[in-house]
């Protein structure tokens, strides 16, 4: 007898995407309250508080990921997605009540960035790796991965003209609703994604967080995804700051990061399906590469609405590429099993670059008057990246080559 579609790893796979949209999509969406909220509580031109606020919660978001996924895979990441759901939603409801740098300041770094870190990408992405096939994990984990952009499509230009149209702190509250669907998204899988997380395994997860402290390529990957993080949120929150200072209308920041999620989709989706047939490694260091020749290419020539549609589109498709492969990596040396955990701490590193960028690029525009010296950082760190993936031994360690050479020979 066939099982009922909502009891089958596809449905998992559907809520999964769709939850990392509506959580996703609401944390790219605060590069649109930069000027608003500032301006509408009374601080003028003068982004640093909000810049700050989106900063540390990037930093509380990776500082907490590790722990949260710790947390999962120790007790379960339905629990733990039901439970950040909720936080997540009351930091965006606890937003648009802010009056002061300090209400503004918790609500969005720290209650914020704590709900969301449950719902993150490590999160979801280790309930598909265990409910996926595993010829067909690559995709799986693209296709999660795309639902992060899909959702940077869909909700930041909504978001836009909510603020435009109702006021950033109406804009909050409507988030805050979207993202409490997360909590009954959540509940629809539980049975099914508990069953495939029960199985048991020899390894603890202390002995996991062990294995990969001692693994040189582990801590190559996570230096490198420091860069993923500073190259995408210098993008997602000062983008629209950045177009204010050129003859373009700052709009068009809406219109680019939604560009860039669409075309990201396509990036993510091909990306995970060349995981499995190409070297991870030096396909993330292309990557990398590609990105920093992007972004340099549209830091010299002259700002229009041509310019900025051609780059959104370019970038996009290297935007969250980087995220199925650098988790496939972890799985393909160390197994699916501790992925939340492992995948955490090298998420962390991406979000530690996250608050560097936002925090410098608000100190950058506000103390040197322009945003040249951040995009010169943007760049070069690309670079480096690309560097760092190179000497990355990706091979499975001892424990994983054995059992996959037992589960071939029972196969």
């Amino acid at each position: 007898m066939q099982k009922a579609f909502w009891r089958s790893p596809i449905f998992v796979l559907v809520c999964a995407t769709t939850i990392i949209l509506l959580a996703y999509g609401g944390r790219q969406s605060f590069g649109m309250f930069l000027r608003p909220v500032s301006t509408g509580l009374g601080w003028g031109n003068d982004i640093t508080v909000m810049s700050l606020a989106t900063g540390l919660q990037s930093l509380v978001y990776g500082l907490a990921t590790p722990f949260v996924g710790a947390i999962a895979d120790r007790w379960g990441p339905i629990k733990v997605l039901v439970v950040s759901g909720i936080i997540y939603a009351a930091g965006l409801f606890m937003m648009a009540h802010a009056v002061t740098p300090e209400g503004l300041i918790v609500s969005v770094a720290f209650v914020v960035g704590l709900g969301s870190s449950g719902v993150a990408l490590p999160m979801l992405l280790s309930v598909a790796s265990r409910v996926a096939p595993p010829e067909r994990r690559g995709l799986w984990l693209g296709i999660v991965t795309s639902g992060g952009t899909a959702g940077q499509m869909l909700v930041v230009p909504f978001s836009h003209g909510m603020i435009a149209s109702w006021g950033w702190a109406t804009a909050a509250l409507v988030l805050g609703g979207m993202v409490a669907m997360i909590v009954p998204l959540s509940l629809a899988i539980a049975k099914t994604a508990n069953r495939a997380l029960a199985r048991k395994d020899k390894q603890s997860l202390g002995q996991a967080v062990s294995e990969a402290r001692r693994h040189r390529g582990f801590w190559l990957l996570t230096m490198g995804f420091f860069v993923c993080g500073f190259q995408v949120q210098f993008i997602n929150n000062h983008l629209e700051s950045y177009l204010r200072d050129t003859t373009v209308d700052p709009a068009m920041a809406a219109t680019a990061i939604s560009l860039i999620g669409l075309f990201n989709m396509i990036g993510t989706w091909c990306a995970g399906a060349m995981g499995e047939r190409f070297s991870k490694k030096y396909l993330l260091a292309n990557i990398y590469m590609l990105r920093s020749l992007v972004f340099l290419a549209f830091f010299l020539v002259p700002v229009s609405k041509g310019s900025i549609i051609v780059f959104a589109c370019a970038v996009g498709l290297l935007w969250l590429a980087t995220v199925p492969l650098t988790s496939g990596i972890v799985v393909q040396i160390f197994g699916p099993r501790y992925l939340a955990t492992l995948y955490g701490v090298v998420f962390l590193s991406h979000q530690i670059g996250s608050f560097a960028s936002v925090s410098l690029g608000g100190y950058i525009r506000t103390h040197m008057g322009s945003y040249d010296a951040a995009w010169w950082m943007v760049i070069i760190a690309g670079f480096v990246a690309a560097l760092l993936h190179w000497p990355i031994d990706d091979k499975p360690v001892a424990r994983v080559a054995a059992e996959q050479k037992a589960a071939a020979a029972k196969a």
